[in-house]
């Protein structure tokens, strides 16, 4: 169920996470119509996640792609592999816990997580998935948690301090 596709001129990958067929029960019979969970990013922060319908699958996959473009926002990233501590997120029963990982460990996660984490950038990161599997909880849970981690920068312009100060000597 998953699709790469690497964009040539704007360098944005996206990924179809999840598809599901919805039937509509009418006079005549059934209407069938399919629903696209993407998620697109430029490896480098950026990420965008959408749904959208439509009467054909290749229809749905683009309209969620445009829309997801539409939505990108910048998460901040430890040295463009990782997340800068460990996190939680949740939304509605779709919990995560994501944990910041040393270089070399590599995307430890499952499906909807893995996704998001291979078109923002992130290389090394451990994910739980918790509560429910329904891809559009977990992906929603996912970026909430990514969007209230604090970086750095953020936390040296708040206290008015150098980010020298704020980041402890790795070793």
């Amino acid at each position: 169920m998953e699709k790469n596709k690497l964009d040539k001129n704007k360098d944005i990958l996206e990924k179809l996470v999840h598809i599901n067929r919805i039937t509509k029960v009418v006079k005549g019979g059934r209407r069938f119509g399919f629903s696209a969970l993407v998620v697109v990013g430029n490896q480098n922060g950026k990420i965008g996640v959408a749904h959208a319908k439509a009467k054909q699958v290749p229809d749905a996959i683009k309209k969620a792609n445009e829309l997801a473009r539409r939505k990108l926002v910048q998460i901040p990233l430890r040295e463009g592999r990782t997340i800068h501590h460990d996190i939680y997120g949740k939304d509605g029963a779709g919990k995560i816990k994501l944990r910041a990982a040393p270089k070399g460990t590599g995307i430890i996660a499952g499906g909807p997580v893995r996704a998001v984490c291979e078109v923002l950038g992130i290389k090394d990161i451990v994910a739980k998935s918790l509560g429910t599997a329904n891809p559009h909880n977990v992906i929603r849970a996912c970026m909430k948690a990514l969007q209230n981690q604090t970086s750095p920068k953020q936390i040296s312009t708040i206290r008015n301090k150098k980010i020298s100060e704020v980041v402890e000597k790795r070793g």
